[in-house]
């Protein structure tokens, strides 16, 4: 009956019985890890703050049968910059719920916990567009779940057209206006300028992952094409993302 350490992040909370609750962490050594959190919920919990969504914690789990039980627990980063802004919050679950789908359970998953981290860090202390930041974290987390798409030019002539090319969504690669045929699936323009963004998030330093900037019509682009291509990937949508939006909309100023 073995103990672990670790940290790990939350991705998602959900009360048990009248003081525990169920998470769902995403761990630096074990990958996705299902924990009760016993009692947390009680006034005066040691394990209170550890057992809440988005909370970085280090983290000592007893384990039996596969089962695993938050024993100790020292939170790292609460981000409260994130939680006192509720279209933050709501996109950093987004994100949560995104990595909660492609993380492996029991596998070391080190790259997708920094990229999680590295994302909400940059929507809480870095001057970059929500925009920007939500189109790098989802095509940077396609890539790591196996589902890189093909940047280099054109995937049947492998031409780089100067007026910027097409994403084919389901096939994950670029086609040039010249062979892009219709019946072949949905296929999104992105600018040159776009394509370059995308390019630099794709196979570029990950310590560096939002340090690019885009015009207004460029970043529209790269938005459209970065959630599109994820979602038909990994075939599904997400609830936190209709959350957000619905956010969104309500903040659209007036025509």
């Amino acid at each position: 009956m073995p103990h672990i350490k670790t940290r790990g992040l939350v991705l998602r909370e959900v009360n048990y019985k009248d003081s525990d609750k169920i998470l769902t962490v995403l761990t630096q050594d074990y990958g996705k890890l299902t924990v009760k959190a016993r009692q947390c919920r009680r006034r005066g919990s040691r394990i209170a703050a550890s057992a809440q969504l988005l909370v970085y914690s280090d983290m000592t789990l007893f384990e039996y049968k596969d089962y695993y039980t938050l024993n100790e627990a020292e939170s790292v980063e609460q981000f409260w910059g994130i939680k006192a802004d509720v279209e933050k919050l709501a996109l950093c679950s987004y994100f949560a719920e995104v990595a909660e789908r492609v993380a492996k359970n029991g596998e070391s998953e080190n790259a997708l916990l920094s990229l999680v981290l590295n994302t909400i860090y940059a929507l809480a202390t870095l001057d970059k567009p929500p925009a920007l930041v939500k189109a790098a974290f989802e095509l940077k987390c396609a890539c790591l779940a196996g589902y890189e798409p093909f940047l280099s030019g054109c995937a049947r002539c492998g031409k780089v057209d100067p007026d910027g090319a097409l994403l084919d969504l389901s096939a994950g690669h670029l086609l040039c206006a010249t062979c892009r045929e219709a019946g072949l699936g949905i296929a999104l323009p992105l600018s040159q300028n776009a394509l370059a963004a995308m390019r630099y998030v794709a196979y570029g330093d990950p310590r560096r992952l939002f340090s690019f900037a885009l015009d207004r019509n460029g970043l529209q682009q790269m938005s459209d094409a970065c959630e599109a291509f994820l979602i038909t990937q990994l075939e599904r949508g997400f609830h936190t993302l209709d959350f957000y939006k619905s956010l969104m909309a309500l903040n659209l100023p007036s025509s």
